[in-house]
């Protein structure tokens, strides 16, 4: 089972590296793309159904001793995640088909590596190979935003650009700052080291604020409202589901493995998710685009997520981890439902004409679903998600932020109906070419998307269980811990 932790990482690589000496091919690059991302997925399954019970899954590359090895570990948190990208980046890929975009040179194997750079950073067990495999997803990223962007790609380009870098030195500095504190980068050697060691504390602290940073937490979110809805809805569909992502999950990860789950700074933690919730839906609320809504959303329901990590309890780590997963599908459906709107109406804003129901029902199936998923309504998952973490936040006394979260789900859904009204109801364009424009390779993945949401919704006891699983080892990461460094 071991060797199944290489195939995210080093099958896309291995597979962006034969298309890119195939250039002007793009059928190949096609079918390459889908051959490997289908593996990928396969092998995120096997994993999921392998430590869903909670095994770990632990590789040590080379077979070289844990501190000097690069190590690669899966339990039932990153190889759920690595199965819900896998979905998520197949279904752009099917959207790209559609929209155009896997016809741009390069476009398809920098997906690859940039896939790759996910998931190994979903994999990876210590710090400075997490920093590694966060810059050969950016790298990539960065080309992509400009690549496949509309007008206003270079300032929206230079603003990603110059924040990550400063993310990236500020890890990077961060790591350092660790490995001087302590002689060790590895998170199992890490294990409660910021609990006991003030010093520690100060020099994660900095690989925290770096990681919020390419996570988009308030205060550190304005950057990502500022590029993203520049950026083709493909590839912004394809950055929802793992850049923010990555960031987020080596924050759970390293606050529960090298904190400790400190108490101490779950008020921190707590501060910065109500401050994510409610700042991104207040941001939403003015603007007057499909993309410009769903990316300050993005924002919002990122703090629901850390949340539950800041409640720390068996119910609150579940509900964070059931939350990000079927987060990740929902919003990845939301964005590829506006590379459709703008294939058809050559524009995602709210001031254009309506009549997409009528046009293209699946369509607004699709959107319909994602979106009150989204808002929390049920039998979409997202109802569950939020219901859960109500019911922790009730149990933890954490009645302002169960307040916040119900307030900002409402506005949510007020949101969702303002796109609703604006393009989907009324009447369309006189000369309106929409149901030529919209094929079923953009309708396609969003449905399905949308219905793996209703599914969860509906059948929620794998998720569920898996969920209970991950959060199990997030409280208590000491098995983790001898996985990762073998005693």
């Amino acid at each position: 089972m071991s060797a199944l932790l290489l195939i995210p990482v080093v099958g896309p690589l291995l597979a962006a590296g034969a298309l890119l000496a195939l250039p002007n091919r793009p059928g190949t690059h096609r079918v390459g793309a889908f051959a490997t991302m289908t593996v990928v997925l396969v092998a995120g399954l096997v994993l999921l159904v392998r430590t869903s019970g909670g095994a770990l899954a632990v590789l040590r590359v080379g077979g070289w001793p844990g501190p000097i090895a690069i190590g690669l570990a899966a339990d039932a948190l990153s190889a759920l995640l690595v199965t819900v990208t896998a979905l998520v980046v197949l279904g752009c890929l099917v959207a790209a088909v559609g929209s155009g975009d896997d016809r741009r040179p390069y476009f398809l194997p920098l997906v690859l590596v940039l896939t790759a750079g996910a998931g190994g950073a979903f994999l990876t067990t210590d710090l400075f190979n997490l920093f590694v495999l966060i810059e050969v997803m950016l790298v990539p990223s960065y080309v992509l935003l400009s690549l496949a962007g509309g007008v206003g790609r270079g300032g929206a380009g230079r603003v990603y650009v110059a924040t990550n870098l400063l993310g990236s030195t500020l890890l990077l500095a961060g790591v350092a700052l660790v490995y001087g504190t302590t002689g060790v980068v590895g998170l199992g050697e890490l294990a409660g080291a910021a609990r006991d060691e003030p010093t520690v504390a100060v020099a994660c602290g900095v690989v925290l604020l770096a990681l919020g940073v390419k996570s988009a937490l308030v205060p550190l979110h304005d950057w990502l409202p500022r590029t993203y809805p520049v950026a083709s809805p493909v590839v912004v569909a394809l950055f929802s589901g793992l850049l923010t992502k990555v960031g987020l999950y080596a924050v759970i990860r390293i606050y529960a493995v090298v904190y400790g789950g400190d108490p101490g700074y779950r008020w921190l933690l707590g501060a910065v998710a109500l401050l994510s919730m409610v700042v991104g839906v207040l941001g939403a609320v003015g603007e007057n685009s499909m993309r410009r809504i769903l990316t300050f959303h993005m924002v919002s329901q990122l703090g629901y997520v850390l949340l539950g990590v800041a409640l720390f309890t068996a119910v609150g780590l579940a509900a964070a981890v059931y939350y990000l997963a079927q987060y990740i599908l929902v919003k990845a459906a939301l964005f590829l439902c506006a590379a459709a709107v703008r294939a058809g109406r050559g524009t995602d804003r709210l001031d254009g004409s309506g009549g997409l129901a009528g046009q293209r029902p699946a369509l607004a199936l699709a959107f319909a679903g994602a979106a009150l998923s989204l808002a929390g309504l049920p039998p979409f998952s997202g109802f569950l998600a939020k219901f859960l973490l109500l019911r922790a936040t009730a149990e933890s006394g954490a009645w302002l932020a169960m307040v916040v979260a119900v307030l900002v789900s409402l506005v949510t859904l007020l949101s969702m109906l303002k796109i609703w009204s604006a393009l989907f109801t009324g009447d369309p364009p006189a000369s309106s070419t929409v149901a030529r424009r919209i094929g079923p390779t953009l309708v396609g993945p969003p449905l399905a998307l949308a219905g793996l949401s209703l599914a969860a919704g509906l059948a929620a006891a794998p998720l569920l269980v898996l969920a209970d699983t991950a959060a199990a080892g997030l409280r208590d990461p000491a098995g983790y811990v001898r996985a990762v460094t073998g005693r």
